[in-house]
């Protein structure tokens, strides 16, 4: 599972790690140590009718088009990698709208003892920013306010990642970033593949204040 996050930094950094547009307006997001689900963050997409990427905000637990009212959104913050096309909630997405969910690091819980937990950051060792694999939608409202959301993928964890959680985030590479995004063509097959635990050597984790709260 992964349920609280990280994005901190200036925005500059973020739109030239992901290849964003230099005269694409910037996300109106505050960088917050401890993003939780229903809070918003900037995602990359591909613009196929503007040829390039774009920085856009969205909020944390998808709701697909034929979802009644927001609440689906508790129960979709993550989408298994072994179900994820099948499931009905997150199939049409991961044929159609896959985004990268930029952050710089995530949180998991270690249980000490029946009633005290430790909380631990996760993040890439070389400090650049982790690019999830997401998917997002557009849903209308009763009211017909448009609101996109998006979900992140998990997978089982590597060595490291395993030591607090029996689930980490879907951590994707640079080289991997056109083919999700659908910039180039790929097939289910390889799709489904990059769904895997990302080096646990080139991770690290350190132990955090329990000011973070609980996932």
């Amino acid at each position: 599972m992964c349920g609280r996050v990280k994005l901190e930094g200036d925005f500059n950094r973020l739109k030239a790690a992901f290849k964003i547009p230099n005269d694409y307006p910037a996300p109106n997001y505050v960088p917050s140590w401890s993003v939780a689900p229903t809070d918003s963050l900037p995602i990359v997409r591909y613009d196929a009718k503007q040829g390039h990427r774009t920085l856009d905000l969205m909020r944390w637990g998808l709701v697909p088009l034929w979802a009644r009212d927001l609440k689906i959104g508790f129960s979709t913050i993550n989408a298994m990698a072994e179900t994820v096309d099948s499931k009905p909630v997150f199939r049409e997405a991961f044929y159609q709208r896959r985004c990268l969910v930029p952050i710089g690091a995530f949180y998991g819980w270690k249980k000490l003892e029946p009633k005290e937990e430790q909380p631990y950051a996760i993040a890439l060792a070389n400090g650049d920013f982790m690019a999830l694999a997401g998917l997002w939608e557009d849903w209308k409202s009763p009211a017909n306010e448009w609101v996109r959301s998006f979900t992140i993928i998990t997978c089982p964890p590597n060595e490291l990642c395993g030591q607090i959680h029996d689930r980490m985030p879907v951590i994707l590479p640079p080289a991997e970033w056109s083919a999700w995004l659908g910039e180039e063509p790929a097939g289910i097959d390889l799709l489904k593949a990059m769904l895997a635990p990302y080096p646990a050597e080139e991770m690290t984790i350190w132990p955090v204040s329990t000011r973070r709260g609980q996932c």
